[in-house]
């Protein structure tokens, strides 16, 4: 197992702290706002902001679990985020990027579950009486890193006009 080079790592660790810190952020803002005292804010006719404490999973699952939310979850994300670092030299530019994108949304809910036991999440979008389940810029990260992930292995996957 070798490292990845430095130029991959810098790229990896700045993309990565910098959604952990705009999630801290918006967060600790989140948490002065609407948790304390709980109340909901009508942003649009489709978003609210609407304080939900995830003890749980993605989509809420397994909320009555506590060793799913405070031990099994923070090991995964952990090791999920060794496995993409080490990975970094074996990847396309736009892997790395979905990479970064990941590692930092699940470090950035880690850290919710070593501070909080649980996950903030706070954006509540809806149409009519549906509500998607609520989630955080964290979880907006991940899923754009497994967006973008995807993508790049859809293409690479794409025989070339040479190879046809």
């Amino acid at each position: 197992m070798r490292l990845p080079p430095l130029r991959f790592i810098l790229w990896f660790c700045g993309v990565s702290m910098t959604i952990i810190l705009f999630d801290l952020v918006t967060k600790n803002w989140m948490l002065e706002l609407i948790f304390s005292p709980p109340r909901q804010i009508i942003v649009t006719p489709f978003l609210n902001l609407t304080p939900v404490w995830n003890s749980g999973i993605s989509f809420g699952l397994f909320q009555n679990n506590p060793l799913v939310g405070k031990f099994f979850i923070p090991v995964l994300a952990a090791l999920v985020v060794i496995w993409l670092f080490l990975s970094l030299h074996e990847l396309t530019r736009l892997q790395r990027f979905a990479a970064a994108l990941i590692a930092g949304g699940a470090s950035g809910n880690v850290i919710d579950r070593l501070r909080f036991e649980r996950v903030v999440d706070f954006l509540d979008f809806h149409l009519g009486g549906y509500h998607w389940p609520a989630f955080n810029l964290a979880d907006s990260a991940i899923f754009m890193g497994v967006v973008f992930w995807i993508y790049a292995v859809i293409v690479s996957a794409q025989p070339r006009g040479d190879e046809i």
